[in-house]
């Protein structure tokens, strides 16, 4: 079979080197974002904090780290500027030290909100880096481009376990040595970054070329909107369980917090399974098939947790995990291919602005936790992953590819 002379223009080779120190500080950067709802027992108890006041802190870190990245994307789209890598590390760092000495409710929020600018510049500008290093492999190298951020988060549980129950609040100090090694690495990525965009100029008619394709708008703008809903579902039912499960169980079943943390670990760490697996599987069987299949097929589990013994509580958070995030890569994907010219912000929207909306349904669990009670609220978000059932309205992987080539070609 020969190729089109677009396919032979666009053949590329897999950058793994980058791909995987990419993936590195991916996981670095979100274990430390991590650290943020696995310190909420200690500063619940240290400070005396309600539910709300949680929920406020996850907002704080959530929206900031969500909201900003599509504004960051949107400007390095029009204005590359790969040193903004290790200026966003940087900020991280910075806000790490200052959470470790935070010495009152207000000062944790600025500590956070520090930590989240960090996240927020590198998430869309470490995706085209995915992007541009991924070659012909777009679906992998997302894949394992995320699975390094999934397993960072999946540390959490564990970080409370070794370090924050042994050490207090001021364990957070021991992760500025983590900041202070991505930034060296980010460094030599951006050195990277910089000199692929001197070697690959960005076309002229870039923007003429998004004009051109305006017969297709209103489908692209629906098919977004869909999307980010549905990643914004996703993270709320996540946020839910990886927050608030962990008071849940020991609520109901009286086990400790070190026991606790041993369940959200598994279903975070299934995630970062699923999230690897995710790519691939949606190259064989088609995007729009594993984003249903993470809505609904985790529906089931999702309705029986609340019900069952701690015991099968392990097995159902695992197989969960697993079900909910084997889209997490491929909603990336997806949304890249809908708006091939726009990585940075579409990338924002997927990874950022679906996670803020999905923050600020973590500080309405937290309040209707405060009011309704705990196990009320466990048991209706299960309801949450019904709402996949709207993937159906998605255009289906042939005709978003067929929009894809048509905005190519007529670049």
């Amino acid at each position: 079979m020969q190729l089109s002379s677009t396919e032979r223009f666009d053949a590329k080779p897999t950058i793994y080197p980058i791909l995987f120190l990419i993936s590195l500080v991916h996981l670095f950067n979100d274990s430390m974002q991590a650290v943020i709802p696995a310190i909420f027992p200690i500063l619940k108890n240290s400070m005396h904090l309600t539910y709300t006041q949680i929920g406020w802190i996850g907002f704080a870190i959530n929206f900031t780290a969500s909201l900003l990245q599509p504004v960051f994307g949107w400007y390095t789209d029009k204005r590359p500027f790969p040193y903004m890598l290790p200026i966003g590390m940087a900020s991280t760092c910075l806000g790490m030290f200052c959470l470790a000495f935070a010495p009152s409710y207000m000062f944790v929020l600025l500590a956070v909100v520090l930590v989240g600018i960090g996240s927020a510049i590198f998430h869309p500008e470490s995706s085209r880096v995915s992007y541009l290093a991924a070659g012909n492999r777009r679906g992998l190298a997302q894949s394992i481009f995320q699975v390094g951020g999934n397993t960072g988060q999946a540390l959490a549980p564990l970080m409370t376990y070794l370090i924050f129950i042994p050490l207090g609040q001021r364990g957070a100090l021991w992760f500025t040595l983590v900041a202070g090694t991505a930034l060296v690495i980010q460094l030599f990525i951006a050195r990277w970054y910089q000199g692929y965009l001197r070697a690959h100029p960005r076309p002229a008619n870039q923007e003429q070329a998004a004009a051109q394709t305006s017969g297709i708008k209103k489908a692209l703008l629906f098919a977004m909107i869909l999307l980010i809903f549905l990643i914004f579902v996703r993270s709320w039912y996540h946020a839910g369980i990886s927050t608030y499960y962990q008071f849940y169980l020991m609520e109901r079943y009286h086990i400790s917090l070190e026991h606790a943390q041993i369940y959200i670990f598994l279903f975070l760490l299934a995630g970062a399974a699923g999230t690897f697996f995710g790519g691939p599987l949606a190259d064989r069987f088609g995007m729009k098939r594993i984003i249903y299949f993470s809505m609904l097929g985790s529906a089931p589990l999702a309705l029986l947790l609340p019900y069952v013994n701690a015991s099968w509580a392990y097995v159902i958070l695992l197989m969960n995990g697993f079900i909910v995030l084997s889209s997490f890569s491929v909603t990336v994907v997806y949304a890249q291919q809908l708006f091939p010219g726009k990585i940075g912000m579409v990338s924002g929207l997927t990874v950022g602005f679906a996670f803020g909306m999905g923050a600020v349904g973590s500080v309405g669990l937290g309040k209707m936790i405060d009011m309704a009670g705990l196990s009320s609220v466990m048991h209706w978000i299960g309801f949450l992953p019904l709402l996949g059932v709207l993937t159906y309205f998605l255009p289906d992987d042939q005709k978003v590819k067929e929009w894809n080539q048509r905005e190519k070609q007529t670049a």
